[in-house]
């Protein structure tokens, strides 16, 4: 049975963060589907400027947890800030946790994490500025390329995107 991952994102998501995971798990044969705030497109940013827009396959308030196998959640400073401050977007979060569901999340992403208390006694790594949060929402912050605790696999920045896809792409396949 082919697996399939929420990649939840909005205007602002670092362009690479989600079309490089997206489309080395599409690669891999696992369906990914788009999940944000608003239908139509999002627009992603690129260094410095916007990116190309992503089509959006489902609102946060279609998206049923229940119909998948994992969570990603992508960076970029604007993204994850505007997604906690979405209930919605945040319970989505918990319900794959709960669910001890695979959630990778990278750079900024793991805002997500903090914002949905989900943290304590994890070990995870971040974008540099986001470290004091992720400690004060109780988690050990390492700096490596990918850390796996459990069902979480976080990264710090770009350059990580090949060992987080891989880390996620291997835990999905171990769940087959």
């Amino acid at each position: 049975m082919t697996k399939r991952v929420m990649i939840l994102a909005t205007d602002g998501f670092e362009q690479s963060e989600l079309t490089g995971p997206k489309e080395r798990l599409e690669q891999a044969g696992i369906e990914t589907r788009v999940v944000s705030l608003k239908s139509g497109e999002i627009r992603g940013w690129q260094h410095t400027d916007w990116g190309d827009p992503v089509q959006v396959d489902l609102t946060v308030d279609e998206a049923d947890p229940e119909e998948f196998d994992a969570l990603v959640l992508p960076g970029g400073q604007m993204n994850p800030d505007k997604l906690r401050m979405d209930d919605r977007a945040v319970e989505l979060v918990r319900e794959f946790d709960a669910d001890r569901k695979p959630i990778a999340a990278i750079c900024h992403g793991p805002w997500l994490l903090a914002e949905a208390d989900i943290l304590h006694d994890r070990t995870v790594t971040g974008w540099p500025s986001i470290r004091t949060d992720l400690r004060n929402a109780g988690a050990t912050v390492v700096d490596r390329e990918v850390v796996t605790d459990d069902n979480l696999i976080t990264s710090r920045k770009p350059d990580d995107i090949p060992a987080f896809s891989d880390a996620l792409i291997g835990i999905l396949r171990e769940a087959a």
